[in-house]
């Protein structure tokens, strides 16, 4: 599992991470929004209707959910064990909160914090973005110091100050994993 501030490049490590690795699943969250064009069921989300959400919620068939506006969202637990069963890693790019809720129920997992270099680099690549008003940009910012503090919840830290680089030590992690021992008997 991979998270970290928003803005710190959890999404290009992942989407490098699954180019590279052909034994890795990436973890699809179930959503009550709307199918949007060009989004395909079980590709992009599992669209459920809020019915169908909250039955899953009583039933604990998420491992972790948050509200999202007027829409909930989720990483439905049976997806991820199936995976797990039939022999691949699966991948979550989450926020800390939902990494927290996660490892509440999966200890197990393994937990990847990415960092950036500085609270400087990191306002660059925000601003660099170009989709985030000024307010939105203040809001991520306030959130960041705190949400960093969290690293101390995780079993790795990656500092994403070069992109190669960051990606080939969240690999490494995942192979080192992968001769533990523990997940070989």
């Amino acid at each position: 599992m991979i998270s970290g501030p928003s803005g710190v490049g959890k999404g290009t490590i992942k989407e490098a991470l699954l180019q590279k690795l052909q034994d890795i699943k990436l973890s699809i969250s179930a959503t009550t929004r709307s199918m949007r064009e060009g989004e395909m069921e079980g590709r992009d989300y599992f669209y459920l209707s809020h019915e169908e959400f909250t039955t899953k919620l009583e039933n604990d068939e998420f491992l972790e959910y948050a509200p999202v506006y007027s829409n909930m969202y989720g990483t439905p637990k049976k997806y991820v064990m199936d995976n797990i069963q039939r022999g691949y890693d699966v991948l979550l790019e989450i926020d800390i909160q939902g990494a927290l809720k996660v490892k509440e129920k999966m200890p197990e997992g393994v937990f990847i914090f990415i960092q950036p270099p500085s609270i400087e680099a990191l306002v660059q690549r925000i601003n660099g973005r170009g989709k985030d008003s000024p307010e939105s940009i203040q809001t991520r910012l306030a959130a960041c110091q705190e949400e960093m503090a969290m690293v101390i919840h995780y079993d790795y830290l990656v500092i994403n100050d070069e992109l190669d680089e960051a990606m080939n030590k969240v690999q490494s992690i995942i192979i080192a994993e992968r001769c533990r021992v523990k997940n070989n008997y």
